[in-house]
């Protein structure tokens, strides 16, 4: 069983779980850092798009000069995908969890694998707002488990949110903070608290932003700009927001809401938007059209 999980630079074998936008933009930067990984996910369809937008990523980046041809090729001989659990699972160091923003499914989860996974695995969840520790208790070993919160798209985005649980043990902690600086991202060590560092702050600047949108202060484009060329973000907040996607923005607000009182109330052009389906990027439009 072993006393924790290993040190991060001594990590092998990982698993990610679930191949949307977040988990095969994780996937594959643990295969880019020379871990061999399994990409799980339930449906076979979702698991094939996942590991074709890994090669596209990687094909891209070999293009613009980015990544070296050597480094793609090893990228793609070390990830594979897999819609068993138990066999994408069995014999790996890491498990980090992707699944939609699901209390109950990722409790669910959690449980399994602590059923299935000796101590010495360390297990991470990528939630952006749900609590750490909450996801834990439902896990054997709740020591072993932290949140890292990767940023999209994973595979440029530098930060990584290191959330230590009430109970994550420091040698947990250690271990993420190192697996992320190891995949060449900068971590953070944060408190389990709602909506963590990022999405607190993020989400106050976004609902602020639809505020003013609803309020007709100036156009998306205008509010974007002030935030890019007045305070040097790279990318407006309205503008970021159709990224993530408005549906998720919604989802962390409301929880946010419950959570911290009613400066995170979502705006109501945010309820009107998604119950229309206007979700941003993936649908099409949001607070942009997008062809």
């Amino acid at each position: 069983m072993g006393d924790g999980p290993r040190a991060a630079e001594a990590i092998e074998r990982a698993a990610v779980l679930g191949s949307g936008t977040m988990g095969h933009g994780i996937a594959q930067v643990l295969a880019m850092a020379g871990i061999e990984t399994a990409l799980f996910d339930v449906s076979g369809e979702a698991l094939e798009r996942g590991l074709a937008a890994v090669r596209a990523n990687l094909d891209q980046g070999v293009e613009r000069g980015k990544v070296e041809e050597s480094v793609r090729r090893g990228a793609l001989e070390r990830l594979r995908g897999d819609t068993d659990l138990g066999r994408a699972t069995a014999g790996v160091h890491v498990v980090v969890e992707a699944v939609p923003e699901d209390l109950d499914l990722k409790r669910s989860l959690f449980g399994e694998l602590g059923a299935a996974l000796g101590s010495d695995v360390l297990l991470a969840t990528n939630t952006s707002s749900l609590p750490i520790s909450r996801v834990a208790e439902a896990a054997r070993f709740p020591e072993r488990v932290v949140g890292m919160h990767f940023f999209n798209p994973v595979h440029i985005m530098k930060l990584v949110e290191v959330v230590r649980g009430e109970r994550s043990s420091e040698r947990a902690v250690r271990t993420a903070l190192d697996l992320a600086r190891r995949l060449g991202k900068q971590p953070i060590d944060v408190r389990d608290a709602p909506g963590f560092a990022s999405s607190r702050l993020g989400i106050a600047i976004g609902l602020e932003a639809m505020r003013m949108l609803e309020e007709e202060v100036a156009s998306a484009e205008d509010i974007d700009q002030a935030m890019v060329l007045g305070y040097g973000f790279p990318m407006g907040p309205l503008k970021l927001t159709d990224l993530v996607g408005l549906d998720v923005r919604l989802s962390i607000s409301e929880h946010l809401a419950r959570e911290l009182g009613p400066r995170f109330e979502p705006p109501r052009l945010l309820r009107e938007k998604v119950a229309r389906g206007e979700l941003g990027k993936k649908t099409g439009k949001g607070f942009y059209e997008w062809p």
